[in-house]
């Protein structure tokens, strides 16, 4: 049995650090030493290389670790579907921001369900009834597919509102409205005090056993912003 964890954005704009720091830390660090699989830049396809590559090796009894159930998939109706194939092979699923749809609570709820009485009426309606919890359970994680769609798109009008309101306001007062720092402005930023923090704890040069590609996956960063953190962080010994 095997600890896997899966990380995922949308644009290659965006950090899967926020993500890789939830998993190494959840549950008192039980889930630190799971080998990771990440994505970039994958729109709403379930053509995923890294996920691909991960689906491959997945066997019965292991498990994968993930955010919130929207990194499994960002479509409901695929996902809930990927979902019952996955706990049918036996993978447990975990899901830091949605405990209530890991495939342990699907398990509880089945093994839950009435057993048969060997009385034939009888058995009917305990099917029927035993049918009808699992269809619950089945909602019970599209539902939150769904959610988590919605909140994504939410998101996205969200900021697309507010530059535009912004834009619409620096007009009025005549100001050309930009985004980002001057150049030359230097900034410490929580990613890339959390990725420095990555680079201490696992990397070979300091008190890791990881690679510098290892590693640099794990931060997941850009090649180059990593050698720069690496450089000041041996400067500052």
């Amino acid at each position: 049995m095997k600890l896997y964890a899966y990380v995922r954005v949308s644009t290659r704009q965006q950090s899967l650090k926020r993500q890789i720091e939830n998993i190494m830390s959840a549950n008192g660090g039980a889930y630190a030493n799971a080998q990771f699989f990440s994505d970039k830049f994958t729109g709403s396809t379930l053509d995923r290389p890294e996920w691909n590559r991960l689906y491959k090796r997945l066997q019965p009894g292991d498990t994968v670790v993930f955010d919130s159930v929207s990194r499994l998939s960002r479509d409901a109706e695929d996902g809930a579907a990927l979902y019952e194939e996955l706990y049918q092979k036996g993978i447990n699923l975990v899901f830091l921001n949605e405990p209530h749809c890991d495939t342990e609570c699907y398990r509880q709820a089945a093994a839950a369900s009435i057993p048969a009485t060997g009385n034939e009426i009888a058995d009917i309606y305990i099917e029927a009834t035993n049918r009808v919890l699992m269809l619950l359970a089945r909602r019970q994680i599209a539902i939150a597919f769904e959610q988590a769609e919605k909140e994504r798109l939410d998101i996205q009008t969200r900021v697309r509102d507010g530059m535009r309101a912004a834009k619409l306001e620096a007009a009025q007062h005549g100001i050309e409205k930009t985004y980002g720092l001057a150049p030359g402005t230097k900034l410490t930023t929580r990613k890339s005090v959390a990725a420095k923090a990555v680079i201490v704890k696992h990397s070979k040069d300091f008190n890791g056993t990881l690679d510098d590609p290892e590693v640099i996956k794990l931060c997941g960063i850009s090649r180059n912003t990593y050698y720069r953190y690496k450089r000041q962080l041996k400067a500052g010994q």
